[in-house]
Formats: structure tokens, sequence, C-alpha cells
């Protein structure tokens, strides 16, 4: 029976498990929003060295990889429910351990507790989770579970910037840290829920069989190789995200007005993740990332190219428009491309690859401010590792020249 005929896993119940999970990771990538809007002040309180906040954020995100690696191993044993309630509880201890007045424990709050077992336990973990609920249009349910990141980027920086200007970051972290875990666990405990077995049963059937070449390769190489591409396109995906409020500031633009360009930015690449979701389902994952990668190649070059306010809330705009749909579209291209008895393992591994890549990114923009006095540079490279993203993922998606129809769904 082909994909087109075979009957559909898909339910409400998909739909709802979706839903919950975009609006828990709206409410958890709040948490490492509030260093990037508060990089100032507690650059300051630091001793005045960006490089501190900046590398708490980049710890968040590099945790956020590891732990969606243990967190997705435990969450195929323990479920979902319970490894979405741990991350709420977790997001709140870490950000009330951020404020206890030091570095260290800034850093470590963020890498272990907001990183390792916070996000870390509601990205690739309930990524991997939604992707199994969908078979038709999974494409399009990753990209909306993904956007979560940014309805939190749409929503959070504009209130940050008044709680902090009115409590100061270190109450404003730990009043927000408490209103996640209130939200999260009990969203968690009541909307997620095991996958039917008629469906598991449904997404083993299908997909290529084990030990297959992918892409002419062996797997583990192809993986690595996407792996590879998405580190590097994450290294300028990070940049503006962690320190354009700070960019702002050095500019003599309003901090309200950097925290709204932040949001617009993180607004656009909401709506345009949508579309690229649609438009994956359509072309492939892979094909996907190689026209995200041009896109947000050409976007980058417009934070040198302007620095007046109304040049650069038309860059954010552009530039969230343009890289809004690559990161679904690499887990898309890896459940295309693997079995699905994979997913639990190969999914959260691409991310953590991809995730160290923002970790990267956004601690690189910090430290070569620190030496430079600029953010041009920072930029520059970010330029510069994006243009290798595109040359490899070109010659990856050359591979799959001939081929008139795609790898049968996985779900």
């Amino acid at each position: 029976m082909s994909s087109e005929t075979a009957p559909s896993i898909e339910t409400h119940a998909s739909w709802v498990v979706a839903w919950s999970i975009t609006i828990i990771m709206g409410i958890a990538y709040g948490a490492p929003l509030m260093v990037v809007v508060g990089l100032a002040p507690i650059a300051e309180a630091m001793g005045g060295q960006r490089g501190i906040p900046a590398l708490a954020s980049s710890l968040a995100y590099l945790g956020s990889g590891a732990g969606g690696v243990l967190m997705g191993l435990l969450a195929a044993r323990l479920g979902a429910r319970r490894i979405a309630m741990l991350g709420g509880v977790t997001i709140a201890v870490g950000l009330a351990l951020a404020t206890a007045g030091g570095a260290w424990q800034l850093l470590l709050a963020h890498a272990v507790f907001i990183g390792m077992f916070g996000t870390g336990a509601l990205f690739a973990p309930m990524m991997t989770h939604a992707s199994l609920f969908f078979d038709r249009r999974r494409g399009t349910a990753l990209a909306l579970v993904s956007s979560g990141q940014y309805i939190a980027g749409t929503l959070w920086p504009s209130i940050f910037e008044r709680m902090i200007a009115a409590w100061g970051w270190q109450r404003s972290m730990v009043a927000f840290g408490l209103c996640a875990a209130a939200a999260i666990v009990p969203l968690a405990a009541w909307a997620l829920r095991r996958v039917p077995p008629a469906a598991l049963a449904g997404s083993l059937a299908a997909g290529p069989p084990l030990g297959q070449k992918v892409l002419g390769l062996s797997p583990n190489l192809a993986q690595g190789l996407i792996a590879a591409a998405s580190f590097l396109c994450c290294i300028p995906m990070a940049m503006p995200a962690a320190h354009l409020v700070a960019f702002c500031g050095d500019l003599g633009i309003a901090t309200s007005r950097g925290a709204l360009m932040l949001s617009l930015l993180l607004a656009a690449a909401f709506v345009s993740r949508q579309f690229w979701g649609w438009v994956a389902d359509r072309i492939g994952g892979l094909h996907a990332v190689l026209i995200g990668g041009v896109c947000q190649t050409a976007a980058m070059t417009g934070f040198l190219a302007t620095q007046d306010e109304a040049g650069l809330f038309l860059v954010s705009i552009l530039y969230g428009l343009g890289f809004g749909g690559i990161v679904p579209a690499y887990v898309l291209a890896i459940r295309e491309l693997f079995p699905a008895s994979q997913a639990h393992w190969r999914v959260p591994v691409l991310l953590l690859v991809s995730l160290s890549g923002m970790a990267t990114g956004a601690w690189l923009g910090g430290a070569l401010y620190d030496a430079w006095g600029s953010y041009r540079g920072a930029f520059a490279v970010g330029i510069g590792a994006n243009l290798i993203q595109v040359a490899l993922v070109l010659w990856l998606a050359t591979r799959l020249a001939g081929r008139r129809r795609r790898q049968p769904a996985i779900a």
C-alpha cells in the first residue's frame, strides 16, 4: 500500500499534542531570553564584561542540546509527560540560582538547570514525541511545535524589559521562573499522552530499512554531514537573537526599541516557520534547509549594511522571515532519511549539534565584541560560516538529484 493511499495516523489528538507542546515551549523559552534582554545590567553586575552573560546564553543552548540527548532517551522509557513536568520545575530552580550574585552561579544555572534539565527536556524530546503523531503533515507539525521558541521571543522581550526596569533582573528572573513552572507542569500533566500503539506500529513499519545507505553514504556519515551543516548555520542564527538589544544600545537606540525589534524578528520567524513547514512537506527537508540557508545569508548581510533604527527594524523582520524554517527542516530531513525506530536518538543528536552552533554564535558575538569593541566583525564571521553551510547542503542536495519521489513518510 502506497503512502498516498495508506490510512493516516493523524487525528484531532495529534494536534492537541502539537499545540500543547507549542504553548509549553512558548513559556519555557522565555527563561534563556531573560539574560539576553538583561545583558547590559547583568554584565554591569558581573564586572562590565558582556562575555559573561553572553556565555550564559551560550551555555543554555549547549546544555539544552546535551540534555536533549539524555532526556530523549529518558522520555522513551518514562514518557514525555514526566520529562516535560521535570523541565518546568528545573527552569524555575535555574532562574532562582542565577540570581545568587556570582558569575559561576549564573553560568551553572543556565548550563545545567535552564539548559540541560529545563529546555533540554522540552525541545528535542518534545519534537520527537510530536513527530510520532504525524505522517502526512509532519513538516507542518514540526514547524508549529518548534515555533514555541519564537512565540517566546515575540511575547517576552518587551515584558522582560519592563520587568527589569521596574524590579531589577534578579527579581524578574525569580518571578518568571515561578510563573513558568506553575503553567508548564499542569499543562504537561493534562495534555501529553503516550503515542497510540496503532500509530507507533505504523511508524515503525515505515521508512528506509536499517543499514541502508543514506544519500549514497554510510548512515552515520550522512548524519554527521547534515549535523555539521546545522552547526555552521546556527552560528550566525544566534548572533542577532543574543545581541540585538545590546547592539541597538551601542548605536544609541533605546533598550525598549531594541527589545521590540527582537520581538518583531522572532514574530517574523514564527510566521515564516509555518510557511517553511508547508514548503518542506512538499519539497523535502534537505531542500528546505538549502533555500533557508541562502535566505539567512542574504538577510544577515543587512546587519552590516545599516545601523539606523528604521533600517534595523526592516532588517530584523527580513532576517526572521529568512531563517525561520531551517531547524525544523533539518529535523524533517532526519525523519525522512532514517528509520523511525532511530528517531529517539538521531533527532536529539542533530539538535545537540545545532544548539552547539547556537551556543558558539551567542558566545562568539560577545567575545568578538569584547575584543574589537564592535559587532561588525562578529556578523562578518557569521556570514562566512553561513556560506560554508550553504555549500555543504548544496552538495548533499545534489545527491538527491534524479529522485522524482521522496522517501516514504515516517510517523
